[in-house]
């Protein structure tokens, strides 16, 4: 009978001395499990740098994100480093689409490593291109979009103007090629232009460097023998 009694109570012991532990085991489980939800939910949610990595330009988002950038992004006058020298740049507030757009590309870096690859002294001088394929990816990333063009706000294609060309595929709206940008180096003009491209800045220190780069010797498809690169583009207003 006592050896009975004893039994019961050794049994007793043991499960009472069982059920203390899985609560710290059980804590210690759900811990992990928390950790790893945790961890799952951290993995699902993107992270800015994400979002923004996969956001790019289209033709049909274009407007209404100009729209909403530019009145945040005010700045309009900028620097350009090559490797002759540097050119100052006032962007006109009344081409509101054009100018943010440049600035929305200094910022994303995309003209650093671009070259002046259109050189014709006495016309103009062209830049925003090239033949790295780096640029090419960079455009990729930021995206394919055109941009309407904005002639009648009272500008003309005088010396020292900055102005964007036209995309040369299936436009016949004349929309305009949002990566690239040319300067007007003709001591009277390229009037002829007007009315044909969106004229979106000018000129205000540097146009010595202009007139240096337009009178370098050239391929036979305008592109300069020795290769004229944008360092950088600086905002510096």
């Amino acid at each position: 009978m006592n050896y009975s009694i004893n039994f019961f109570l050794a049994c007793l012991v043991l499960i009472i001395t069982g059920c203390n532990n899985p609560t710290e085991s059980s804590n210690e489980k759900l811990d992990r499990t928390r950790d790893k939800d945790i961890n799952v939910i951290d993995k699902k949610i993107p992270s800015k740098q994400k979002i923004e990595e996969e956001f790019k330009l289209t033709d049909e988002n274009v407007i209404d994100f100009l729209f909403e950038y530019e009145k945040n992004n005010k700045e309009n006058k900028v620097r350009i480093y090559t490797n002759l020298g540097n050119i100052e740049i006032l962007l006109f507030s009344n081409t509101p689409y054009h100018r943010s757009n440049f600035i929305y590309l200094t910022k994303k870096k995309y003209f650093e490593g671009t070259q002046f690859y259109r050189v014709v002294n006495d016309f103009v001088i062209q830049a925003g291109n090239s033949d790295n394929r780096k640029i090419s990816l960079k455009r990729q990333r930021i995206g394919k979009y055109l941009l309407p063009n904005d002639f009648n706000k009272g500008h003309t294609h005088k010396r020292g103007m900055v102005s964007m060309p036209s995309s040369s595929i299936d436009n016949p709206y004349k929309m305009a090629s949002p990566y690239e940008f040319f300067i007007v180096q003709k001591k009277n003009g390229a009037h002829h232009l007007d009315g044909n491209y969106t004229i979106f800045g000018t000129v205000i220190n540097g146009m010595e460097i202009v007139d240096i780069i337009a009178d370098l010797p050239t391929d036979e498809r305008d592109w300069p023998l020795n290769n004229v690169y944008i360092n950088k583009i600086e905002i510096i207003n």
